[in-house]
Parts: structure tokens; C-alpha cells; sequence
């Protein structure tokens, strides 16, 4: 199986400016994520999908394959899809530029659903700390016996109405997708599920396409604020030390 992870990497953002650039325990945001996903051995190659000449020369500057793609893209599946129409593989992870704490687990737990031909998008869950129950920057993923996506959501799902004790599932920012799934998703507009929510993998959900959801034990902190920035530093200092 020829996987490719992509790594989408747009400059702008309103909440954290530049932050694909910001230095995170003594090297970039951009770095750290581009390492993370090339300590996998089962990837036939790692690609930078950005906007930015700057992103792009950091990335030449450093030896790491990166493309410039369209300023246009409303989303990095956008970003992912843009490469899929040039570069064949049988599957293409997204693995979003926010998410400096990725591991060679995470690639290997979504690459194991893609073992299954009929499962045309995976993505990863983890469980929910307490902390994340009720934080809706926290989205939240409920499943079927067999793994499927039911739902995805910012709210606290599912609901506890007689104090039952459920539990909870984080999603995490981690996608597999074959090809045709990425043609089709880019062909739909935007639902109304995804535009209430803000989350695009609710398009999917909404037409149709299955997603299967993989477990991993290792969560992550996606980079959105500059207390999610010191936050990751943190864990970062501890681990190499």
C-alpha cells in the first residue's frame, strides 16, 4: 500500500498569527509536525502542501519535499486533494500543520484501517479527558459497534441524562483518505452540519461516506492559541529531557 502523508500548511490565521513559524522548544511549528510524521517507516513520503513562499523556502532550506498550492482552498482537505491529482498513492493521510505532537503511532493506527479495501476514509479518536468533555475546542466523536462515525460535535456527546457514566471520545486531526473520497468530498458543497459545527468531516457523514474511526492511546494538542502553543512547549520540554 503506497501512502503519502500531507502536511497542509497555510500561513494566515487569525487566532495565532504566523504560527506555522512560531518557534515551539527551539524549533518551528512546521518542524516539529513535518518530523512527527516522518518517524513513520510505512510512508512512501512526506509533503508540505502550503500557500506561503516562506513556508515553502523554510522547507527547501531544510531538505523536506514541499508544493505550493492553491491560496483558494477553504480547508487543508482542499490542500490534500490538490496533491492527490498529482502525485498516485493508494492513500493519502492529512495530517493537519497544527498538530506538533504527532507520532509514528498515530500514522500506523490510521494506515491499519486503510488495510480494509472497503473503508474509503479513516480517522482517529482518543479518550476524552475530563477537561476535554465539555470544551468545544475539544470536538467530541461517537461511533457505531463497528467503528463508524456516527457523529462529530463540539457538544458534549453523548448526553448523560440520568447520569449513566458514558464515555467520551476526542476526535483527533488525523485523516485517511483514498482517492476517489477526496474527489468526491471536494465535488459536494459545504453541508449544513459542517457549516453549524465547523468541522468538514461532517460533509462526509452527511452524503453518505462512511468514516472509520481507529482508537490510539496518544492524544494530541492542536495549535490554535498562544496558551495551546506554551501548553505544547511544555509537554514537548518534558519529553526531552
Amino acid at each position: 500500500m503506497k501512502a503519502i502523508a500531507v502536511i497542509p500548511a497555510r500561513q494566515a490565521s487569525t487566532r495565532l498569527p504566523r504560527k506555522m513559524l512560531r518557534p515551539l522548544a527551539g524549533k518551528t511549528l512546521i518542524a516539529r509536525v513535518y518530523e512527527g510524521v516522518r518517524s513513520s517507516p510505512l510512508l512512501h513520503d512526506v509533503i508540505v502542501a502550503t500557500d506561503s513562499d516562506e513556508i515553502l523556502q523554510l522547507c527547501r532550506e531544510h531538505g523536506w519535499n514541499a508544493r505550493m498550492t492553491s491560496a483558494a482552498h477553504r480547508s487543508g482537505t482542499e490542500r490534500v486533494h490538490e496533491i492527490s491529482n498529482s502525485v498516485a498513492a493508494d492513500v493519502y493521510i492529512n495530517v493537519q500543520g497544527d498538530e506538533p505532537l504527532t507520532r509514528a503511532e498515530h500514522i500506523a493506527a490510521l494506515l491499519g484501517l486503510m488495510k480494509d479495501p472497503s473503508v474509503q476514509v479513516g480517522t482517529l479518536k482518543t479518550p476524552a479527558s475530563a477537561g476535554d468533555i465539555n470544551n468545544p475546542n475539544a470536538v467530541k466523536v461517537v461511533t457505531d459497534a463497528s467503528g463508524k462515525a456516527l457523529y462529530f460535535s463540539r457538544a458534549t456527546i453523548p448526553y448523560d441524562r440520568d447520569a449513566a457514566g458514558p464515555s467520551y471520545s476526542k476526535h483527533l486531526g488525523f485523516y485517511a483518505y483514498r482517492k476517489p473520497a477526496l474527489d468526491r468530498f471536494c465535488a459536494l458543497p459545504e453541508s449544513s452540519l459542517e457549516r453549524s459545527e465547523r468541522l468538514e468531516q461532517l460533509r462526509f457523514l452527511e452524503n453518505g461516506i462512511p468514516i472509520q474511526v481507529g482508537e490510539t492511546a496518544y492524544d494530541t494538542v492542536g495549535v490554535d492559541t498562544e496558551e495551546d502553543l506554551r501548553r505544547v512547549e511544555a509537554i514537548l520540554m518534558r519529553r526531552e529531557t
